[in-house]
């Protein structure tokens, strides 16, 4: 038995149906690195995250006994026939869950765990009288002994008073429990509300809504209980006496009787109706506010600043007269991880020679924990940096290093996307991170659509041809070197060097150095005192590596610069000059639209809207009383009664996975039967939400408001989405170009579009079609900035503006500036390095 398990090579996939997947089959090498590559929406992550990933983690989870599974979030059955030798998987996606205000890098990656246990055993402490205790091994010893530091030998004597204290523990120095400054309570902010923030707008009636806190969730019938206190309600908040508005602010919060009308007449009376005036309103939100979303919308009322008594450290600053190496422990959390190994050097000289073995050991996990986020190209980063305040692609690593940590083996790792974020220098050491899996006996399969990571994979499996229902298919397999010559790869002339990267350019228009603008910084994190010029209606890509400086310098700066002078307020204080004629922003990212199955293609533009009306005017609906709200599947009129207009119902059936069904009444539809009897030229509204965007053209080229943005779509390559499509369920890539749908029929003169990363899930194919999209909006006038790693988008953008030479406090200076096939030619930082060697590969090395 022994025998034959050791010839098994090959994960087995037979029958593979998930999402758009036809039926597939296919072979996956284990022990091997397996990159897997298509188009946006081709079945790619079906495959690795909705097969690979969710039948190796839910047979490893079967093994758990059924007490720890009803504990366990649970990946539900997937939709495939068959799969044999798939070991225990582990995922790492695309999009990380965004971490709390409490989380830092030090506390993610765990190394402040380490950085607590060396200064509570290697530190220099401070008696009550202020006299300096030298580390020993005998303080040290005392956190080890049972009942820790509060056993007698966890006592420090003072060689100078002889005052007795307590030695620090290393959960003292935890800012998530004991160690927590006082003030902030470990956040390292505090907040106080921002009083002219209650009342939106002073020219308006509080009927109208003048009182913004009062616009939170079950607050709006306030100004009915207002009006029962003698305060009138239809005229301006301005006009409102001094008494009125001492009601609206500060009014005691009781109880009153208060009676209320319906818009039909009808009153209904409350003796019990509790008043809160604009501040309890948001105070008591605070208290019971439990989403993201709805704090996001509190915090709106709030004035954050950092907190004056730790000044951001989070720590309680009776700890920090603790010296390891000369430096407290807030000190050690500001060093970036790149410099963190100089403080083991500061550090074991100054300890006595009995100490030396432990302060080893000690340093030497601070740097295994330490090594593989360096190879990852996070050096910049502070063990003190906000979790919340990284991108994805630092997330995901962050969460790649602390598995790698872990060693084990027999374990099949699937990626998303690993590349996000990623300088193509730092790529060189994720593959490194990739082939040390391999080495420790583990298999690899990554999503992606980096070429230099698909070139280094041991095995390729391309998905396609195209996306959607044009997708879903094997149409390559083998080696890098195997797919050069199969006609039939997709991302083979990417790695021979023999695809066009270069998109057709827009003319830049006659006035558009008219719409130059001209930023620059005084001093900001890593930037310091630089100048850029942005050229108007052209593209122009700013690039560096992570922590240069990029998202300082465009997104917390010139935005809301630009925003400022256009509003008449204050610039952000560190900008020390801005120029410009430019009076619009647009902001795109790649994050999902809408929160969950009810927001689609249909609902998101404006097709959803004008196929109700339709069927709404129809007269069949008119003699049954169907208006608009009966042709919405978010309405309870239109909705199937069963599934509440979502199509599936979920089945809670105990310790296995929930099972999520379709939905047995309305078969997935969402709609009652009674609506889906009302046809348009032989459609039902059903019918019409299953078409393709394609297949739409042809039945509502008749009707110009659905015809037009139909067109749109079609035009930035999503043509093969259907009108029914829910949004969250949408690529990056795709939910980067929708959101710019309604843009590209309007002129764009005076409007910057900034695009954060505009390539991430896109393969190559994908890119050119992007830039399509881009160039559109320059033909409309529009002054384009690109915050990207991508070496085609650098090769096609018309401007570059490089930062460097590194990330973090080697980073915020201005590297070049000026056209990329002129900047090639003498290229003077990493950037230019590869992209000079990108124009080479590609030919393009003397084209202008």
């Amino acid at each position: 038995m022994a025998a034959k398990k050791s010839n098994i090579k090959q994960i087995e996939v037979r029958g593979g149906n998930v999402h758009n997947l036809k039926n597939i089959n296919v072979n996956i090498p284990l022990n091997q690195f397996v990159a897997i590559s298509g188009p946006s929406g081709s079945g790619k992550s079906s495959l690795a995250m909705g097969i690979l990933y969710s039948e190796g983690s839910r047979r490893y989870l079967e093994a758990l006994s059924t007490y720890t599974r009803r504990r366990i979030s649970q990946s539900k059955r997937s939709q495939v026939q068959e799969v044999k030798h798939i070991p225990s998987a582990i995922a790492l996606r695309q999009r990380p869950n965004l971490p709390s205000e409490r989380s830092t890098v030090g506390s993610m990656s765990e190394l402040f765990n380490v950085v607590r246990l060396i200064f509570s055993r290697l530190g220099s402490t401070v008696c009550p009288n202020g006299h300096r205790v030298d580390p020993s091994l005998k303080i040290a010893q005392a956190m080890d002994l049972p009942g820790g530091v509060d056993s007698r030998m966890g006592i420090i004597t003072c060689p100078v008073c002889d005052v007795e204290f307590m030695a620090k523990s290393a959960e003292d120095f935890a800012f998530n429990s004991g160690g927590a400054c006082t003030e902030c309570h470990g956040t390292g902010h505090v907040r106080e509300l921002d009083i002219t923030k209650l009342i939106g707008d002073e020219n308006l009636s509080l009927a109208d809504g003048a009182v913004a806190s009062w616009h939170l969730p079950g607050r709006n019938f306030m100004p009915t209980v207002a009006a029962t206190l003698g305060v009138r309600i239809d005229v301006p908040y301005k006009e409102l006496s001094d008494h009125e508005k001492n009601i609206v602010l500060h009014g005691e919060k009781k109880q009153y009787p208060v009676d209320f009308r319906t818009a039909t007449g009808r009153v209904f009376h409350t003796d019990k109706t509790l008043y809160e005036n604009a501040y309890e309103a948001v105070y008591d939100s605070l208290k019971t506010v439990k989403s993201e979303r709805a704090i996001s919308k509190i915090n709106q009322f709030f004035h954050f600043s950092v907190c004056p008594t730790c000044h951001g450290t989070r720590l309680n600053q009776k700890l920090l007269t603790q010296l390891v190496g000369g430096l407290n422990v807030a000190e050690v959390s500001a060093l970036s991880l790149g410099t963190l190994s100089h403080w083991e050097k500061q550090t074991k000289p100054k300890l006595p020679q009995d100490m030396q073995a432990m302060a080893t050991v000690l340093f030497q996990n601070l740097t295994d924990t330490l090594r593989p986020l360096i190879e990852l190209g996070l050096d910049y980063l502070t063990l003190s940096r906000n979790g919340n305040t990284l991108s994805t692609g630092e997330l995901q690593r962050l969460q790649l290093a602390r598995t790698i940590r872990t060693e084990t083996i027999g374990v099949l790792y699937v990626l998303d996307e690993p590349s996000i974020g990623l300088h193509p220098d730092n790529v060189k050491g994720l593959i490194n991170v990739f082939r040390k899996l391999i080495d420790q006996g583990n298999s690899l399969v990554v999503v992606d659509h980096e070429v230099a990571i698909i070139e280094a994979a041991d095995w390729v499996i391309e998905v396609g041809p195209g996306s959607g229902d044009a997708g879903g298919n094997i149409i390559a397999e083998g080696s890098p070197k195997e797919l050069v010559n199969n006609s039939k790869s997709l991302i083979g002339p990417y790695i021979s060097g023999k695809a066009t990267i270069m998109h057709d350019k827009v003319v830049t228009a006659k006035h558009a150095n008219n719409l130059t603008t001209h930023l620059e910084v005084d001093q900001y994190f890593n930037l310091h005192d630089i100048a850029v010029t942005i050229p108007g209606n052209k593209i122009t890509a700013v690039t560096g590596f992570s922590g240069a400086g990029k998202t300082s310098l465009i997104l917390d700066t010139l935005v809301p610069a630009v925003k400022a002078l256009n509003e008449k307020r204050t610039l952000p204080s560190q900008v020390k000059k801005l120029t410009t004629t430019l009076t619009n922003v647009v902001s795109v990212d790649a994050k999902p639209i809408g929160k969950n199955s009810r927001s689609s293609l249909a609902t998101y533009t404006s097709i959803m809207d004008n196929l109700r009306r339709i069927f709404a005017d129809l007269p069949e609906s008119k003699s049954k009383n169907y208006g608009l709200a009966y042709f919405s599947y978010n309405n309870k009129q239109g909705a199937c009664e069963h599934c509440g207009g979502v199509g599936t119902i979920t089945l809670d059936i105990q310790y296995l996975p929930d099972m999520e069904e379709t939905c047995p009444y309305c078969h997935g539809a969402r709609y009652k039967d009674d609506i889906q009897q009302i046809r348009w030229h032989g459609y039902n509204i059903v019918d019409l939400l299953n078409l393709s965007v394609k297949e739409a053209l042809m039945v509502f080229k008749d009707v110009p408001n659905i015809e037009k943005q139909l067109i749109l779509l079609s035009e930035i390559g999503l043509d093969y989405l259907h009108l029914g499509e829910t949004t969250p369920s949408l690529s990056g890539g795709e939910a980067q170009r929708l959101k710019l749908v309604n843009h590209l029929n309007k002129t764009q003169n005076n409007t910057l579009f900034v695009f954060d990363e505009p390539s991430v899930g896109l393969h190559p194919q994908d890119v050119q079609t992007l830039l399509g999209v881009i160039n559109k909006l320059k033909e409309k006038g529009a002054t384009v900035i690109i915050i990207t790693h991508d070496l085609d988008l650098m090769t096609n953008a018309d401007y570059m503006i490089d930062l460097g030479p590194k990330g973090g406090s080697t980073g915020g200076q201005l590297m070049a500036s000026g056209e990329p096939s002129q900047l090639v030619k003498n290229p003077i930082s990493l950037t230019l390095t590869y992209l000079k060697e990108h124009f080479s590969h590609f030919g393009l090395i003397g084209e202008t």
